[in-house]
């Protein structure tokens, strides 16, 4: 399986290239960046490239492409509201679009979160563009499609998230499990539906908890 993965240095990203490379059924990864992450892999091949709303020079590598994981993304309070809709929407609509001109059949795995408003009538800006991305997701009738929306993300340990977001993740882990998803348990469950063509879902975090405890006991 060619896996193509965006906002592959992130918190979870980067486990989900962590785990691919690990996977035997996984022959290569393709990682789209803006800048070179330091990196290197006999799997993995680094794609440097800067304007995330056009994707002319990328059709023959999306060619050759089994499953895209979309994890890129950013916090609404780090950015403006305009900022925000062109990385959280125009971005992934822009690479899915010419993705799907080319190669319908790609399993497309979008990293959205827990909230966010298919009705599109939140005024929470973060559940109404996650609201809007994933039904623009669906509209393009990908072969398959897996949209994730996970409750708090728990880095696995410190060195692969900010120290701040671990600790606060491990405190509410504490205190609300349900709540809460590792970044491992995350990024198994992706590769797992990918993988394995399940058919095309929407998962809230229990929803993706439930196929955690599914794939261990069938270990």
């Amino acid at each position: 399986m060619h896996c193509l993965i965006f906002g592959a240095t992130g918190t979870a990203g980067s486990e989900v290239v962590r785990q691919a490379i690990a996977d035997p059924q996984v022959d290569k990864i393709t990682i789209v960046v803006r800048r070179p992450v330091g990196f290197h892999h006999a799997k993995v091949n680094t794609v440097i490239h800067h304007d995330f709303i056009s994707y002319k020079d990328m059709l023959p590598l999306f060619r050759t492409v089994n499953t895209c994981i979309w994890c890129l993304g950013i916090s609404q309070t780090q950015v403006s509201k305009e900022q925000y809709l062109a990385i959280t929407y125009d971005f992934v609509i822009a690479a899915a679009t010419a993705m799907h001109s080319v190669n319908p059949e790609i399993s497309f795995v979008f990293l959205s979160g827990q909230g966010a408003d298919s009705a599109e009538k939140s005024k929470v800006l973060f559940a109404k563009v996650k609201g809007k991305a994933e039904n623009a997701l669906k509209l393009l009738s990908f072969k398959h499609i897996y949209i994730f929306r996970p409750g708090v993300i728990v880095p696995i340990s410190p060195s692969t998230g900010k120290a701040w977001k671990y600790r606060m993740g491990k405190l509410i882990q504490w205190m609300a499990p349900k709540n809460t998803i590792t970044t491992e348990q995350l990024a198994r469950v992706m590769l797992y539906l990918a993988k394995n063509h399940e058919p095309s879902v929407l998962l809230e975090n229990r929803e993706i908890r439930a196929i955690v405890e599914k794939l261990q006991y069938k270990h």
